[in-house]
């Protein structure tokens, strides 16, 4: 299997036009047109990994973080991160990322956090808006139920559980074949009237190109009349963070040892409980201050996320209990699932989970 049939299977997981804009998600260093020979699994990119990766014969690391997040300027071994690109390089090494991408998909990194502390009636905390297109095309009568399930085929229609949804209308089309066209229907230089088919479906945006190219293939006319609109629809299966509940409600300090024994926390870094029991859940793995009036809009007794800052604690406002158990902890399992689902796929190579701890944190 080449690395860049891999690329395509995780952006299937978790597309990549999901990913931040800040971000830097994809094939960062290395040559789509090579070999896999095996994929070495890690929560972070480090020289160490690179070693362990060359020790195993792998030529290729799938990392949630990108080891190249900002722009490099120059490649000289200054720093790590430099040091690392140089490795990675000079053997041959295949550097992956999937990161905001990941944090953003329903069935992602907060998905896994949810699942680790068994919480149920989860749904995204901050959906995203403008990840919907509406396609409206034309279609002569005859080939309107052959469009439609090509474009249902290539992804076109899916709406939270539901798919191949449509909306359809009939009316008249009129057109003139001009000298140089080849009309399916009607002849050069005649005005001609067609009974018509309007197909609307709205197209998750990684899906548009398909379902473009769908249309494309089974539309019998030389020229297709179509429409693309940008919906600012929210996707609430796309977002940041995750909100679900306990089963019952726990006593606050019975619930964060909890947590803490779950993600093997040296310290959970909590504000100041504002009542006994707890039983709405918030979530964000790795750094979610961002997220924390969500939580609050969405009545979360507790958030579980990482790196909020001193002064941030304070906004809890006596409102929410901010619990804080590191970037690494929280986003620990990642590495487990992206290898659970290669192993699942990809039966043409080895994958392996790194063992280089690579959380650059100790505690007492």
């Amino acid at each position: 299997m080449k690395v860049s049939e891999l690329v395509s299977f995780l952006n299937q997981l978790a597309p990549y036009s999901y990913q931040e804009s800040y971000d830097n998600s994809g094939l960062l260093v290395g040559n789509q047109n090579a070999e896999i020979t095996g994929v070495l699994v890690s929560l972070d990119c480090i020289e160490a990994v690179i070693d362990e990766a060359i020790s195993l014969g792998f030529n290729t690391i799938v990392s949630h973080h990108p080891i190249v997040f900002k722009g490099l300027k120059r490649i000289t071994g200054a720093n790590y991160i430099e040091r690392t690109v140089q490795k990675a390089i000079k053997n041959d090494i295949n550097l992956i990322s999937i990161h905001t991408n990941l944090d953003n998909v329903s069935h992602g990194v907060n998905k896994i956090i949810c699942d680790k502390l068994n919480l149920i009636n989860t749904k995204v905390l901050l959906p995203k808006e403008s990840t919907f297109a509406k396609l409206s095309v034309y279609v002569p009568k005859t080939h309107f139920d052959a469009v439609r399930k090509a474009i249902a085929d290539a992804g076109a229609g899916q709406i939270g559980d539901y798919e191949a949804c449509s909306f359809s209308v009939t009316g008249t089309g009129e057109f003139k074949a001009l000298e140089a066209a080849n009309p399916f229907i009607g002849k050069v230089g005649e005005l001609e009237s067609v009974e018509e088919m309007k197909i609307e479906v709205t197209v998750p945006q990684p899906n548009l190109n398909a379902v473009l190219s769908a249309m494309r293939s089974s539309h019998p006319y030389e020229e297709i009349a179509y429409d693309i609109v940008a919906l600012e629809n929210r996707n609430d299966r796309v977002g940041s963070g995750m909100v679900g509940e306990l089963a019952e409600p726990m006593g606050v300090t019975e619930f964060l040892q909890q947590v803490k024994s779950t993600f093997n926390a040296g310290v959970v870094r909590f504000t100041e409980p504002n009542k006994e029991k707890v039983q709405r859940i918030a979530v964000c793995g790795g750094s979610g201050s961002f997220l924390l009036n969500a939580a609050k809009k969405g009545k979360a007794d507790v958030f579980i996320t990482a790196d909020f800052k001193y002064h941030e604690f304070f906004d809890a406002e006596n409102q929410i209990i901010i619990a804080d158990i590191g970037h690494f902890e929280s986003e620990q399992y990642t590495s487990h699932w992206i290898v659970d689902e290669l192993q699942k796929k990809m039966l043409t190579f080895a994958v392996r989970l790194t063992s280089v701890n690579t959380n650059p944190i100790n505690y007492f």
